[in-house]
């Protein structure tokens, strides 16, 4: 589409220049002695000399624009001034162009751009890439980034930083490699009452001639991080728990706001509310559950462009939840009690039965006992004789042989007198 629009644009605009050269316009002279110098890292400052030979009527601005790696990007500013500062790209070209115009005036046509560039210097993919950072609770910078995918694996990225304030740029000492992610911290702190903060600069390249070196800019709002609320305490008034928590003293009054987030047995109905002040009350809880809270901080997007928050509070909880292992423990018991003493019970109420009601006998069960009995009398009486004979019979053999034995033995003993 924009290629099929170029060439109808570029003959209107070739057919207005030959219009206006027919009525006499004339070209404005370029600007001359285009340059640039390093401000500070990350920061420079193109200059250019005023063309000459304009007419005093002719309401002189100058048109800048950046390119870098061929691509516009989109940065076009006007400025009666001779200088544009602006942000470095070291990772690639960067090309700097400026003309001159007659703003308001269309008796004279734009100059010719006049063109400047700043080549990188090192290996293509050696940069550091994916720089993050994060302002944590107003105190300090922490950035993390990646090696660049041709850097050697020994390779040892420096990194310094500078805003408006500082004399000169200041290295990051604070300085850590883990599982391929570099990391350096530096303090980062401005007055309190501060409503305004200066753009951090970030450079981060190696000592050798090697790695191309990375320049960053960062708008230090966006990166704000609050720290974590800690000394969260709660307590029970009537129906509701009241909650505080700790103020962080490093940012300015009502920058903050907090959410507060508490569930009572199932995490997942978690409720979250939103609090203007450290302090707050939840009301109409159920007094025989369990509450658990944790808290987080915001910027206020009055104050800071951030969309960071802090980590939750560490959680804290208030009532007093049942013991499952308690119900658990209970539904097994219960049951196992309810049958053992039913058997005790149907055990002794059969005993009972017995002594309270006991049976009535068969009145021909009595008959049978009864001559049963004789019977068995009668026969035992014949066992009895039976036996007794057999007794008799028994003791009167051993009296014989005792008197036999006796016998003999008298009848040995004369024998030897003889």
């Amino acid at each position: 589409m924009e290629g099929a629009g170029a060439g109808p644009l570029r003959r209107l605009l070739l057919a207005l220049g030959c219009a206006l050269a027919a009525a006499g316009a004339k070209v404005l002279p370029p600007p001359s002695n285009l340059d640039f110098s390093f401000v500070q890292i990350c920061t420079l400052n193109w200059t250019w000399t005023a063309p000459e030979n304009v007419s005093s009527s002719c309401n002189l601005e100058y048109c800048s624009d950046i390119v870098i790696n061929e691509v516009p990007q989109d940065r076009r500013e006007w400025s009666k001034s001779l200088f544009r500062v602006t942000d470095t790209f070291l990772n690639g070209e960067m090309r700097f162009k400026v003309r001159s115009e007659c703003k308001y005036d269309n008796t004279s046509e734009p100059s010719r751009w006049v063109e400047t560039s700043v080549r990188p210097k090192g290996v293509p993919g050696t940069a550091a890439t994916d720089l993050d950072c994060v302002w944590h609770n107003l105190e300090y910078m922490d950035c993390k980034w990646l090696a660049g995918k041709n850097a050697r694996s020994d390779t040892e990225y420096a990194l310094f930083y500078w805003y408006d304030g500082l004399e000169s740029p200041k290295k990051c000492n604070n300085y850590s490699v883990c599982e391929g992610i570099f990391e350096c911290i530096f303090n980062l702190t401005f007055p309190k009452v501060s409503n305004t903060y200066p753009t951090i600069s970030i450079l981060i390249k190696d000592d050798s001639e090697e790695i191309r070196p990375l320049c960053e800019s960062k708008n230090p709002t966006t990166l704000v991080k609050p720290a974590t609320p800690k000394a969260v305490t709660l307590s029970k008034i009537k129906d509701g728990i009241h909650l505080e928590w700790s103020e962080s003293d490093t940012f300015p009054a009502n920058c903050l706001y907090y959410e507060v987030e508490y569930h009572s047995d199932d995490p997942d109905t978690a409720q979250t509310i939103k609090v203007e002040y450290n302090h707050t009350t939840v009301p109409s809880v159920d007094p025989n559950s369990k509450y658990t809270f944790k808290v987080r901080a915001k910027p206020k997007p009055e104050c800071y462009s951030s969309k960071l928050c802090s980590d939750w509070s560490e959680e804290k909880s208030i009532g007093e939840k049942p013991d499952s292992m308690f119900y658990f423990v209970l539904i097994i018991t219960i049951p196992i009690i309810v049958a053992v003493s039913t058997i005790i019970l149907l055990f002794y109420l059969k005993r009972l039965k017995i002594l309270i009601l006991p049976p009535i006998p068969d009145p021909r069960e009595i008959l049978k006992r009864m001559f049963g009995e004789q019977t068995e009398d009668s026969q035992s009486g014949a066992k009895d004789d039976s036996v007794n004979a057999y007794n008799r019979l028994i003791k009167e053999e051993e009296i014989h042989s005792l008197v036999l034995t006796e016998t003999l033995e008298c009848s040995y003993s004369e024998n030897e007198n003889r």
